[in-house]
């Protein structure tokens, strides 16, 4: 996947974005690679044990390569991963180097591996860009706590004390600008051009590395005036770079001027879910922009709806959908480990306009509850919960037969109240869809459909819908 050189980019979505199927990996519960555990002697707690907010278990890079085949043969062509810069927490968002790969995860060799790997496999690998506060480690900040104000890298953050205290006891206020008031997250001061040029390089930096995309951590609280270099630069580089920002609403004021080549759209993950329980929600979770709440259908399809009217249909090919994320409970845990209804609800969302993207595990029952719990590692011994990937290849396998369609985008009905149907059609051909969410009522089908494409493994009766349950009709026009 060769870099493009382009002086003068056009912000158009990446032609190989609208055929991708991501694979969203936490790098350190993913897989302790055979190469790095032979190599270091670090110590690490044991796999198997439940996750927590700290210590490391020992997934890395290698990990990752390792298991290529294992994505490709479920039909994965693009991977994100969580951050993967030094950094003194697991999930690596407290970044301290942006110009180096976390040693635990195998250094700067292995993401080049990866990368070199990946590529021959067709899979394209995008970097997780947390560009709106480092660590307490990173060096300009380290020089401020050394020096106070009188450190020439002061304006890189926005200080209110002096001295400020970056380990404040309980009830004590740090004195700077930090992410949601967490001291070991201070923020960048975008007032100061060194800061954008510094972020600036760092994107550039990757990019030139071999990297195919960005997703761009918190993009909200960062101003437009960087959003409006960085997608930019990036495409100068390669036009082909995936640019992507994390925002869980209305990104209007974002995408209309195309700061990123779409969003993370949780939208359609929160309601998706809320849908396909059928009333039986595990939500103790509580987020304004992920709520879980019991849906009517019509009630579904109208947020589907007014989701994609925000946005042009080149946005909406380009945004990453997605169910669950190492932010909120795993789609099963709030399913109540029902894997009929995740099932129905991965089909959903494979059949969105949009990317699909897969959180690590999803494929083999993984169910944990909110963070930390959603970021448990993933089985070394093979024995899996539900195994589902016979599925999960089933329905990329029907979204790429059947992309055109999909990219055309579908119309919504609900003939009954846990009924959905959906209308899919091309110039000769309509492909008629319907989704049983109910765990009780069958659904009689009308007798005049033909060909079926893609059923649920519970329909059995030409003319009856079993409960949590799907069929797929192809019909000439």
């Amino acid at each position: 996947m060769p870099l493009k050189d382009h002086n003068n980019p056009t912000l158009k979505l990446p032609s190989w974005v609208e055929n991708a199927v991501v694979y969203q990996i936490f790098p350190d519960r993913f897989k302790r690679s055979k190469t790095s555990y032979k190599k270091n002697n670090f110590e690490f707690m044991n796999w198997e044990d439940p996750p927590d907010l700290q210590g490391f278990r020992g997934g890395d890079l290698f990990g990752v390569i390792e298991r290529l085949d294992y994505l490709k043969g479920i039909g994965i062509n693009c991977i994100y991963l969580n951050p993967i810069f030094s950094s003194a927490a697991n999930h690596r968002y407290h970044t301290y180097d942006y110009f180096k790969v976390d040693p635990i995860l195998g250094g700067d060799e292995a993401l080049y591996s990866l990368i070199d790997e990946a590529h021959k496999r067709d899979i394209f690998i995008v970097l997780d860009g947390v560009f709106n506060h480092c660590g307490r480690g990173f060096w300009p900040f380290h020089h401020i706590i050394e020096n106070g104000k009188s450190s020439p890298y002061k304006n890189w953050f926005k200080l209110h004390e002096t001295p400020f205290k970056a380990y404040p006891k309980e009830n004590e206020t740090c004195g700077y600008d930090c992410w949601w008031n967490d001291p070991a997250l201070p923020k960048f001061n975008f007032e100061n051009k060194d800061v954008e040029d510094f972020l600036l390089s760092v994107g550039k930096y990757w990019v030139e590395k071999g990297i195919d995309g960005w997703r761009l951590d918190v993009a909200e609280e960062i101003p437009f005036s960087f959003w409006d270099k960085f997608n930019y630069e990036m495409k100068r580089i390669n036009s082909e770079v995936w640019v992507v920002g994390e925002i869980w609403g209305d990104a209007r004021k974002w995408l209309n001027k195309k700061y990123f080549d779409g969003v993370m759209n949780y939208r359609v993950g929160w309601s998706t879910i809320s849908w396909v329980a059928d009333f039986k929600l595990n939500s103790p979770y509580k987020n304004s922009f992920y709520p879980l709440k019991n849906l009517t259908s019509k009630e579904y399809i109208n947020i589907l709806k007014i989701t994609e009217s925000w946005y042009s249909n080149e946005i909406n090919n380009g945004n990453l959908n997605l169910l669950d994320s190492h932010d909120v409970p795993r789609a099963l845990n709030t399913l109540a480990k029902d894997i009929k209804s995740l099932k129905l609800a991965l089909f959903l969302l494979f059949i969105n306009k949009g990317v699909p993207c897969i959180y690590y595990g999803t494929e083999i029952g993984l169910s944990g509850g909110a963070e930390p719990h959603c970021r448990e590692s993933f089985p070394c011994n093979n024995k899996y919960n539900d195994d589902i990937r016979e599925f999960i290849k089933s329905i990329i396998e029907f979204r790429k037969t059947y992309r055109i369609f999909i990219k055309n985008g579908i119309k919504w009905t609900s003939p009954e109240k846990d009924i959905l149907c959906g209308n899919f059609k091309s110039k000769k051909n309509k492909i008629t869809i319907y989704v049983n969410r109910s765990r009780l009522s069958a659904f009689n089908l009308s007798k005049t459909v033909s060909k079926i494409i893609f059923k649920s493994e519970e329909f059995n009766l030409k003319e009856v819908l079993p409960p949590q349950s799907l069929i797929c009709y192809l019909n000439s026009i």
